[in-house]
């Protein structure tokens, strides 16, 4: 059987586009979200760290959702529904299905180093919204890792479908295949995308694209297809961005890479701060030279 499986593909993480007072600017954000599927994008995830969701008031976080369903329909969105709480995550996943969407992606507990009983009763909460739920694995941000063996657990419980991997580490990739088969890979961080796709990924959640998505989808389907020939180039000319998604200041490089672009990249709000002089010249380094190469 062919079932859906709207998570494959490139889903970009999308950046909010704010307005000078910081308040969100959804007729952008919209705008920007239809662009990304113009440019050959397949989706996008609304409300990950990239759309600052932890800075956002409740009705901000719904209307951003009900705005990248309204502008590219509901199959093509998956947001992420985090939260402390499972009964909250739980509730945005139940928003999100609302709003019309085909799945939500879901981090483990954030809020402490969760044991693994945790895990698995935080994933079973949110899977009786009745979305299918991709799980993101970030150990660097959250301090709980979903190994392989627990995300083979979590899938044979029926609690998740994908994962979006963002350790880092390829090796994981070839692990969980064995333990889950079924389960698809998600590229989960943009500067192990050649390796993570050779290695049988079937989907990226991307943040680089929201700057130069046509030239980062032509390397994922490249690569996707094995055709090295043509994804080595062009992931050597884009690494120098494609790292910045696994920094700390990953938000703001991508905005002000998106604003050299000419999209609406635009503040943060805090706790984040503007990049530092040398960190913002090497991103609008790295970013005029990819223009300058027609990666645009």
């Amino acid at each position: 059987m062919s079932e859906h499986r709207p998570w494959r593909g490139v889903l970009v993480a999308t950046a909010l586009p704010l307005h000078d007072d910081l308040s969100v600017d959804l007729d952008a954000y919209a705008e920007h979200c239809a662009w990304l599927i113009a440019n050959g994008c397949d989706g996008v995830v609304p409300n990950g760290s990239l759309g600052e969701y932890q800075v956002l008031t409740p009705e901000e976080r719904t209307r951003v959702v009900e705005t990248a369903v309204a502008a590219v329909g509901g199959e093509r969105v998956m947001p992420g529904v985090a939260a402390y709480g499972s009964a909250e995550a739980r509730r945005w996943a139940e928003q999100a299905g609302e709003a019309g969407c085909g799945a939500v992606m879901l981090l483990p507990p954030n809020a402490y180093r969760a044991d693994e009983r945790s895990v698995l009763a935080h994933y079973a909460e949110v899977a009786r919204s009745g979305l299918p739920v991709v799980a993101y694995n970030n150990p660097i941000d959250t301090k709980v890792d979903l190994v392989p063996e627990l995300l083979s657990r979590l899938h044979g419980e029926g609690y998740v479908r994908a994962v979006k991997e963002f350790s880092g580490d390829v090796r994981r990739a070839y692990r969980i295949a064995e333990l889950a088969p079924d389960l698809d890979l998600l590229i989960g961080a943009d500067d192990v995308l050649l390796e993570l796709a050779l290695a049988g990924a079937k989907g990226w959640v991307a943040g680089y694209p929201n700057a130069l998505p046509a030239s980062c989808v032509e390397l994922y389907r490249a690569a996707l297809a094995g055709d090295l020939d043509t994804a080595t180039p062009l992931y050597r000319a884009l690494h120098p961005l494609l790292r910045w998604d696994s920094k700390v200041e990953f938000v703001q490089a991508i905005k002000l890479s998106m604003d050299l672009a000419g999209r609406r990249g635009g503040p943060c709000r805090p706790p984040r701060v503007p990049l530092l002089p040398a960190q913002e010249a090497a991103v609008r380094a790295a970013t005029e030279k990819a223009l300058a190469a027609g990666l645009a």
